[in-house]
């Protein structure tokens, strides 16, 4: 078993978790918020859920592929491949948050006004913790999409080993060169994490979704 390439793909999940989760509560409670222009905001982060990796991944390799300003190499790097990552999974990271946000009962935010509490302290002491299932499940999906990213990956940083060779492209090499049982080794541990990831979201939504429901039929 690849050790090297599974350490890279976790250490790689983390980083784009702890990188984009707070830029995702950020987007989701703003989308949730806004009227105008709402809808193609929330395409535009959806696209990478309909592009091709192949078509993500060429415009990523041409826009990293120059030189930046801190004139850090970003192509065939750790910091090119967690760009993309961070990319790739913008949609992950944030729709489950904006429905969590948008669950909430607007009453609840106008009776937390009348109370005299501020924008800020509605978010942090009201919104923040009713909408805990939707980033609680935001950062599964978002871990799990993270491990099992291929395309996208393979064309910004390539197969370099302990620098980019994530576990999907090991799984890939290992094809290639006939190690069916390592391959196959690498492959379920994959398909175990995102077994448990989508398990856990439908656990986390399906409580929410019967609470409501119920909360409904009270009233």
């Amino acid at each position: 078993m690849d050790i090297d390439a599974l350490l890279l793909s976790l250490k790689l999940a983390l980083w784009t978790l702890v990188l984009i989760l707070p830029f995702g509560v950020w987007v989701a409670h703003s989308l949730q918020r806004m009227r105008k222009g709402r809808s193609w905001i929330e395409a535009t982060l959806a696209l990478p859920l309909v592009l091709p990796p192949t078509v993500l991944g060429y415009y990523l390799l041409i826009g990293l592929g120059g030189k930046n300003f801190f004139g850090i190499p970003l192509v065939f790097s750790f910091t090119g491949i967690l760009i993309a990552s961070l990319i790739v999974n913008l949609p992950f990271a944030i729709q489950p948050i904006q429905r969590a946000f948008e669950s909430i009962h607007p009453e609840i935010r106008e009776a937390a006004q009348v109370s005299g509490l501020s924008q800020w302290q509605i978010f942090r002491l009201i919104e923040l913790p009713l909408a805990w299932r939707g980033i609680t499940s935001a950062a599964v999906l978002t871990f799990a999409h993270t491990l099992g990213e291929f395309g996208v990956i393979l064309m910004v940083g390539g197969a370099i080993p302990g620098e980019t060779k994530t576990v999907s492209i090991s799984i890939y090499d290992k094809v290639q060169s006939f190690d069916t049982s390592g391959a196959g080794v690498l492959s379920l541990i994959l398909l175990g994490t995102s077994l448990v990831a989508i398990a856990l979201s439908y656990g986390v939504f399906g409580r929410q979704s019967n609470r409501s429901r119920n909360a409904e039929w009270r009233a």
